[in-house]
C-alpha cells in the first residue's frame, strides 16, 4: 500500500469520525445526555477531519451558535490546506523512511 492511498484512507476514516461526533453530541444534547467535550471535537478537526466536523456541525445544525466553532473549525481547515500547499511545494524533499 503506498504513502498517498494510506493517507486519503486516514482522512476519509478521520472525516466520517468528526461528523458522527457532531451527531452523536447533538443526539446526546437533545437527550440531555453526557456529552462529548469540546476540546474532543476540536482534536478531531486538527488531526484532519476538519472537513467532515464542518459538514457535520452544519447538517445537525450543532454548535452554530457558538462563534468558536463557526470560526474556528474553518480556519483549522484553511491552516490544514496552507500546510499541505506549503509541504507539496517545499524546495526540499521529504523523506519519510
Amino acid at each position: 500500500m503506498d504513502v498517498i492511498t494510506l493517507l486519503l484512507e486516514y482522512l476519509i476514516a478521520v472525516n466520517l469520525i468528526g461528523f458522527a461526533l457532531m451527531g452523536i453530541d447533538k443526539y446526546k444534547a437533545k437527550k440531555r445526555a453526557f456529552r462529548i467535550p469540546e476540546a474532543t471535537l476540536f482534536i478531531v478537526a486538527i488531526i484532519g477531519g476538519s472537513i467532515g466536523s464542518i459538514i457535520g456541525m452544519y447538517a445537525f445544525r450543532h454548535k452554530t451558535r457558538h462563534w468558536y466553532f463557526v470560526y474556528g473549525m474553518p480556519a483549522i481547515l484553511i491552516l490544514q490546506i496552507l500546510l499541505i500547499a506549503l509541504l507539496l511545494h517545499a524546495p526540499f524533499e521529504i523523506s519519510l523512511l
